[in-house]
């Protein structure tokens, strides 16, 4: 079937593999990891000399699938397997395909290719489970320079991030600070509060209180883990904001038919409110396409990121004198979970060292999961394209 002409069609997700014995990658917490799996995909030409490459990072629970289709019936929209930031990345769009060369790698520790919990130890023939060692976001990052390594890519044109991601994109300015020309850091902060890291403490809670979850040993035995879908609901609670859980849900009550045709497992979440159909729909979805053990690891590198103490000896400014990339940070008004007062601290600490930096707050009542909703119900993604576009045209 013919792709709509702003996509970039039919992908597919490669492998790179590192790191083999006795050459394992040391990590940041003092262990080391090898061999190391790394999924991901590109989208469009990288040119003779590969200077107009891009790299886009994904948030807690995302994949290298950042934008396309699978196979034909995605096209037709049969499926749902497009990528996660299609309405950002294709030909015309805000991340212009025709002009760069977009890589998506799928973060270590996570369950969408790259080696995590759910991969297989090839010193026991087992999944690691909770033998994983403990990585980081600065472990994360490393990883993908080798992946740039490989792809013989020396320098970015920008690494473009949200959320995770856009601790990331800080991580990849300050810890490679000579690779990114520019850097964008959507909805992210340089460390999470202590309220953010009480909320991912509630998420990994639920998890190990499960039964079923067995110190993380549940593998091959078909579990949906509840407590892993309680860690959603609370996670999807703060992508959201009060304004906007307001006005999609209310006090409204579920619809009798659906509530009708929910599973036993929905019901035992379902109280007859539609915001607790919604939350328990989102948990169940999870389950079917996550890994309880990825989500603690993946949380715990979000809650040990901290760009004051790594860099700065406990301060921000004196961190962000390390930087050389030009940085544009967007923020949403409606954003809880990192909010505009996070960025502009980051801001405050680039301008007092000189550095070249923009802001952008978007009028959202969308929460934190603002930049990543469908542009045809949200007006402020359009906002955020064409912040990408004016940022990235003049980056030389």
């Amino acid at each position: 079937m013919e792709k709509p002409p702003d996509s970039v069609g039919i992908v597919k997700t490669q492998y790179f593999t590192f790191a083999e014995s006795p050459n394992e990658m040391l990590l940041e917490k003092g262990g080391k990891l090898g061999p190391v799996t790394i999924a991901y995909e590109t989208y469009g030409t990288l040119n003779k000399d590969k200077s107009n490459a891009l790299l886009v990072c994904h948030a807690l629970s995302g994949s290298a699938h950042a934008a396309g289709y699978y196979t034909d019936d995605d096209i037709k929209g049969l499926k749902k397997n497009t990528g996660w930031w299609d309405l950002m990345i294709g030909p015309g769009k805000p991340m212009d395909t025709n002009k760069y060369f977009i890589i998506c790698s799928n973060i270590l520790g996570s369950c969408y290719g790259s080696t995590g919990p759910s991969s297989v130890n090839p010193a026991t023939g087992k999944e690691y489970a909770m033998t994983f060692p403990e990585v980081t976001i600065p472990d994360m990052v490393k990883a993908q320079k080798v992946l740039l390594d490989h792809l013989g890519i020396e320098k970015l044109v920008s690494v473009i991030g949200g959320s995770m991601g856009g601790m990331q994109a800080l991580e990849w300015a300050l810890q490679f600070p000579d690779t990114p020309k520019s850097v964008v850091v959507i909805a992210a902060s340089a460390a999470l509060s202590a309220q953010e890291i009480a909320l991912d403490a509630v998420g990994r809670n639920a998890i190990k209180m499960d039964e079923h979850w067995e110190n993380g040993n549940y593998y091959g035995k078909n579990r949906a883990l509840k407590g892993l879908a309680v860690a959603r609901m609370v996670g999807h609670i703060s992508y959201l904001s009060e304004e906007g859980m307001e006005k999609k849900f209310g006090r409204r009550t579920e619809d009798p038919v659906m509530a009708a045709s929910m599973t036993p497992f929905e019901k035992e979440f379902e109280n007859g409110f539609a915001v607790e159909g919604y939350l328990a729909h989102q948990g169940k979805k999870f389950v079917e396409r996550f890994d309880a053990n990825a989500y603690l690891y993946v949380t715990k590198a979000m809650d040990y990121f901290d760009v004051d103490n790594r860099y700065g000896g406990g301060s921000l400014t004196k961190a962000m004198k390390r930087i050389k990339a030009e940085v544009l940070m967007v923020s949403f008004t409606s954003d809880w979970l990192f909010s505009p007062a996070q960025a502009k601290e980051i801001v405050q600490a680039l301008t007092l060292n000189n550095k070249d930096v923009s802001y952008i707050e978007i009028k959202s009542i969308h929460g934190h999961d603002a930049f990543l909703l469908e542009k045809k119900t949200v007006a402020e993604n359009k906002i955020l394209g064409q912040a990408f576009k004016n940022f990235l045209i003049h980056i030389k």
